[in-house]
């Protein structure tokens, strides 16, 4: 509403006004043009300043430079800059406010050093600027010394100063170091709060953020609708979108953002009819109208589902509702990769010559779409096809690629990426560790992660997967202590990728012990992907009356890939009761799958109970579902 008055009183100012205003007039004039972006009206303001003679004026030049960055004129500011004979603060604060945000990352802390060796000290409105260069440019050396400098020059209790560095620190990764800045804080606002809270998000730590939500309510704040969005982010990461979806029925006006990352988060723990349902919701209510983010997340459920028909009607919607190419630009790849999953190649093709052919996002779209079919053959000759034409490669083209490999092609791929400027990309690193992996050949994997200059999250999760894939438990376990020690944030896959390791090697006291460390000592609640892991840890071992122990106290309910595992066991270990119960449960899970009768019905054979089996067969019969062939009704055991 401010803007908005803001932007009528700067339309409807005449130069008539403007001839006869006096000077602190003409200075209330320029912070109007400087807060509405409105540049030509400031250079009228400008030309008045001229011919009221205050064009030499420090305090009037210092203005115009402000009005000018503001305004991202910068030829102007800097012309003005350099007239000044001993420019203050607030002139090196505009020239450092406009570089910063234009994402001008050496440019704003070098004239940030420039304005300390002039003898200028940094006051509470220069440090966020320059903070929030080092956010963007990920530069945790470059933060840790302007807060060094917070500290000299005595802000360091300036509540906008100290939520600068909690974003930079997590968004760097550092939470720990972001916390201790929140917790000596002596006074805080609400963006504190929410600076903190969407650090814990954005580092994985979830139930912090949970639980560092429920201080500031307790703390006397109120949540507004980016800490409500945080929140919903949070409980969708952990797998508990009903939890979300609780926010939004509290929220008074949910925004784009909230329907998005709800949408989003039900496609993550792959309940993608719900996201369909919520897109649906929203757009019926006709409060929020979809945006290119909103459109690309229900067209990758579209995807995941194989729900042609829907993504052609979201492909319809999208195209009326966006004008132009902007559509096909943000939403094209998710659109490519769903005509692909659907395997109609065609309408993928004709999405891709819709694309920017010159964009590389448009290739890495096409050779996706060619990867999650297998067929990666096609993606391969694509990736050629993409040389021959000059277009050059980053790290999505290459880290797509490579899953799809063989070890030859890998190993000629290493060799390219050797010779690009490729070689040091983090991204690139773990998708040769995961190749060599899946290739076999787990020590050249472990060459590749031991000589990355930088590593991510990402790295030592895909180290430790290739470690179990192979059989190597123990390493991995040491992996995962010198993350630790290193004082990253262990996050849900880190744990599901050590709990697999386990599982595979036979290190089952080892595998319980983290499974029990990992709320109390890492503050990661266990999902789905966990508790899967420890069940086919106990039931491997053959425990299987500690498996289903396990299972009855679960907190969420039971998959089909979890009672998978007992089966498997229970068929193993020939424990009749425990199959069945297994068996049971897949049949309740999944009611139009012939082959989970079949393995009941055989089940109830060994136990002797042949009415059962009989009752099992009435009732396939009687539902017209189809028997896989090879298998039969009965098996006797002996």
């Amino acid at each position: 509403m401010r803007v908005w008055h803001t932007q009528k009183a700067i339309s409807t100012l005449s130069t008539t006004q403007l001839e006869l205003s006096s000077p602190l007039k003409l200075n209330h004039f320029l912070q109007l043009c400087s807060n509405s972006k409105a540049l030509d009206k400031g250079k009228q303001v400008h030309q008045q300043i001229i011919t009221h003679g205050l064009g030499s004026n420090p305090f009037m030049t210092t203005k115009l430079v402000q009005m000018y960055a503001d305004c991202n004129d910068i030829s102007s500011a800097h012309i003005l800059f350099d007239k000044l004979s001993q420019p203050n603060v607030f002139a090196w604060t505009a020239i450092i406010s406009f570089r910063s945000r234009n994402g001008m990352f050496d440019e704003c802390v070098e004239t940030y050093k420039d304005m300390k060796l002039e003898g200028i000290s940094p006051d509470g409105y220069v440090f966020p600027h320059v903070l929030r260069a080092c956010t963007l440019a990920l530069c945790l050396e470059v933060g840790v010394q302007v807060h060094k400098d917070v500290f000299v020059w005595g802000v360091d209790l300036n509540v906008q100063v100290c939520s600068s560095l909690i974003d930079m620190y997590s968004r760097c990764g550092d939470v720990q170091r972001a916390r201790l800045v929140f917790d000596m804080m002596r006074e805080r606002d609400l963006l504190s709060w929410n600076s903190m809270i969407s650090g814990y998000v954005c580092n994985g730590v979830f139930m912090w953020a949970v639980e560092l939500f429920g201080d500031m309510r307790l703390g006397g704040f109120e949540p507004d609708l980016v800490t409500w969005n945080t929140l919903m982010d949070a409980y969708c990461r952990l797998g508990q979108c009903d939890e979300a979806w609780k926010i939004v029925g509290q929220i008074k006006e949910p925004n784009i953002i909230s329907w998005t990352t709800l949408m989003s988060g039900y496609s993550r723990i792959g309940k993608h009819e719900s996201t369909l349902g919520i897109f649906r919701d929203m757009v019926c209510r006709g409060e929020v109208f979809a945006d290119l983010d909103c459109l690309s997340s229900v067209l990758a459920s579209c995807r995941h589902m194989g729900a042609l028909i829907c993504g052609r009607e979201i492909h319809a919607y999208g195209t009326k509702i966006v004008i132009g190419g902007a559509f096909y630009k943000s939403a094209g790849p998710a659109l490519l990769t769903m005509y692909a999953k659907c395997r109609r190649m065609e309408d993928a093709r004709n999405v891709f010559d819709m694309m920017d052919q010159s964009d590389i996002v448009t290739w890495n779209a096409m050779i996706f779409g060619f990867a999650d079919l297998g067929m990666g053959h096609k993606a391969l000759e694509l990736f050629t096809e993409m040389q021959i034409m000059g277009i050059k490669n980053d790290q999505t083209t290459i880290s797509t690629v490579l899953p799809v490999c063989d070890l030859k092609s890998g190993k000629q791929i290493h060799a390219y990426i050797k010779k690009s400027d490729l070689s040091m990309a983090v991204p690139t690193s773990n998708a040769l560790i995961h190749m060599y992996s899946k290739c076999g050949f787990i020590g050249t994997a472990y060459y590749v992660f031991s000589t990355m200059e930088n590593r991510d999250i990402v790295s030592w999760n895909t180290m430790i997967r290739g470690f179990g894939m192979h059989g190597f438990g123990q390493a991995a376990l040491q992996l995962l202590e010198k993350m630790n020690h290193a004082g990253l944030c262990l996050n849900s896959s880190t744990f599901t990728s050590v709990l697999s390791a386990c599982s595979h090697s036979g290190l089952v006291d080892e595998g319980l012990t983290l499974f029990y460390r990992m709320t109390r000592d890492f503050g990661v609640d266990p999902q789905m992907e966990h508790f899967a892991c420890v069940v086919d840890l106990l039931a491997r071992a053959g425990r299987l009356e500690d498996c289903v122990g396990l299972i009855k106290r679960m907190p969420l309910e039971p998959d089909k890939c979890i009672w998978g595992a007992v089966l498997s066991a229970s068929q193993a270990h020939q424990n009749i009761n425990t199959g069945v119960l297994a068996s049971e449960h897949l049949v309740h899970l999944e009611p139009e799958n012939a082959g989970h009768y079949v393995t009941l019905s055989n089940m109830f054979a060994r136990a002797g109970r042949w009415d059962d089996a009989v009752r099992l067969r009435k009732l396939v019969d009687s539902r017209g579902l189809v028997k896989p062939s090879g298998f039969s009704w009965t098996e006797r055991g002996n």
